[in-house]
Parts: structure tokens; sequence; C-alpha cells
């Protein structure tokens, strides 16, 4: 008897973890992104002790934001860029989180473009950027063939193989987030 209580008493920590919390933050205006949006949810989904919030930007709480331990943000590229609303939301955050910013939030970013000569990378580059001047530490993704990428993307429609990417890139944010919360290497 004594030697379940302690058992229980060792495990107790463990049951009462609060989960590491992924917010999913995207514009989408064709739903390109948004599809986009829910890969990147689902894969995120895939990691134990990780909860997902999923909403449009301009939807999204300050509790939120505040809440979070990594932030990914999805935008339509506009001419070369993010959209306004994904920048009008960065701005948010930085009024949001305060002096602090994202010190020990992770950061993420995934987009959607007409073509992969549209300026994706540049659109990604200006959020990483706002990220890493908020003090976030940014989380890339990968490509098919195993290389580091800023992020998921899709190009003209959101096919099967970016869906695949999109999970693939919310699974290892979530992952290496969980790692950074728990102190793990």
């Amino acid at each position: 008897m004594a030697c379940g209580i302690l058992i229980l008493l060792f495990l107790s920590p463990l049951w009462a973890a609060e989960p590491v919390r992924l917010l999913v933050a995207f514009h989408s205006e064709t739903g390109q992104t948004a599809a986009l949006a829910g890969a990147v949810r689902e894969g995120a989904a895939r990691v134990e002790g990780v909860s997902v919030t999923l909403r449009r930007v301009e939807e999204v709480r300050d509790e939120e934001i505040r809440a979070a331990h990594g932030i990914l943000l999805g935008t339509p590229v506009h001419w070369q860029t993010q959209s306004a609303a994904v920048k009008n939301f960065l701005d948010r955050m930085g009024r949001v989180l305060g002096p602090q910013y994202g010190e020990g939030k992770t950061g993420g970013v995934f987009v959607t473009s007409g073509s992969p000569s549209n300026g994706a990378d540049l659109a990604r580059l200006d959020v990483i950027a706002a990220l890493l001047s908020m003090r976030f530490v940014v989380i890339g993704g990968l490509t098919g063939d195993g290389f580091g990428s800023l992020g998921a993307q899709a190009f003209g429609s959101v096919t099967p193989a970016a869906q695949e990417q999109a999970r693939q890139f919310g699974e290892r944010f979530a992952r290496i987030t969980t790692r950074m919360q728990k102190g793990a290497p």
C-alpha cells in the first residue's frame, strides 16, 4: 500500500503538467492560407502534451498571445511581403507582450503564394525578422529532401504534398517548443 502511494505521489506532477500551448494565427483571403494553417495545426497536435489553438489573426484574443509558448504565423504573399493583416498582428503582438516580448517563446512562419517567384522567401524573412526583433526563438521547417527551410509554403493551390510539408513543420515546431519549455536539450 505504501509503495502504491509513493508511486502516485511521484507520478502526480506528470498528470498535472500544464500543456505546451501553441497558437497558429493566420490571414487568408482565398482559403489557401487557411488550408495550410489547418495542416500545420494537425501536425502540431500530433505531439503529446501540446494544446493547439487555430485562429484568424483578427480573432486572436490578447490573452491567447500572452499564454502561447509558441506562435506560428501564416500569411499570403502580398507584393513580396506579408499581408497587411499579418503586419498589424505582429505590431499588436509587440504591444500585448510588452517589454519582455517573446523572450522564451518560439515563433515560425508559413506562406501561400501564387507562384514560386512571387516572393515567398521575402515574405517569410520579413516575419522572421519581426519575430527575432521581439526575441522569439525562430524555428524553420524542412524540405522534402531533409534540408532546412524558412517554413512551410504552398504555391498556387495547397497540394497534398504542401499539406504534408505543413504537417511536418507543425510537428517539428511543437516538438522543439516542448523540449524548450521542459528545459530539455
